[in-house]
């Protein structure tokens, strides 16, 4: 079932805190919260982007350097403390004429409780709660910060063998060097 939603999929969400990042929080003396993400997960992230893909970022926590961080890659719809992810689920719908049913939406923890309960494709990592991993229709093999994306990813090019994946812009190839990257994790 995992695998026959995810070649329907069009775009994917993510939350960061337990999801592109390990939960953890390094308060700084300047005040600002500090988080570590993964080099290859920023690497497909940019990738999929520069493929059509519409990645988008949901998230309670915010933070100057986790905004930069995601502008370096390319993804434009990301939206930080929020407190209601489903307001923001819903406009995105409607801003990219999206059904429920093209969304992948990867959470940790009880504020993506409600999200995930309407995306196409719920998932998460495998340190996730358990309420979240009782929806999840996947459960990453990984914690949270682990190579969440490049993983899903590498499923979905293993899974479709021939790289055609479907786009919220297009149909696209993809690129030999991708497959290779994401064989190689």
């Amino acid at each position: 079932m995992f695998l026959q939603k995810l070649k329907e999929i069009t775009t994917l969400i993510f939350d960061v805190d337990g999801v592109l990042t390990n939960g953890d929080i390094i308060a700084s003396d300047s005040g600002e919260f500090l988080r570590t993400f993964n080099i290859k997960d920023g690497y497909a992230l940019q990738l999929a982007v520069k493929r059509g893909y519409l990645i988008c970022i949901i998230s309670g926590g915010k933070g100057l350097a986790m905004q930069r961080r995601f502008e370096g890659l390319g993804i434009a719809e990301v939206f930080l403390g929020v407190s209601d992810k489903v307001e923001v689920f819903n406009s995105l719908l409607t801003k990219h004429n999206l059904t429920a049913s093209e969304v992948l939406y990867m959470g940790d923890d009880i504020p993506d409780l409600k999200v995930m309960q309407l995306a196409g494709l719920p998932t998460c990592p495998s340190d996730a709660v358990p309420e979240i991993k009782a929806i999840s229709e996947y459960v990453s093999p990984y914690p949270g910060g682990k190579l969440q994306f490049a993983i899903l990813w590498k499923r979905y090019l293993k899974y479709s063998r021939n790289g055609s994946m479907r786009t919220h812009q297009q149909p696209i190839q993809a690129s030999n060097s991708l497959q290779q990257l994401c064989y190689d994790f």
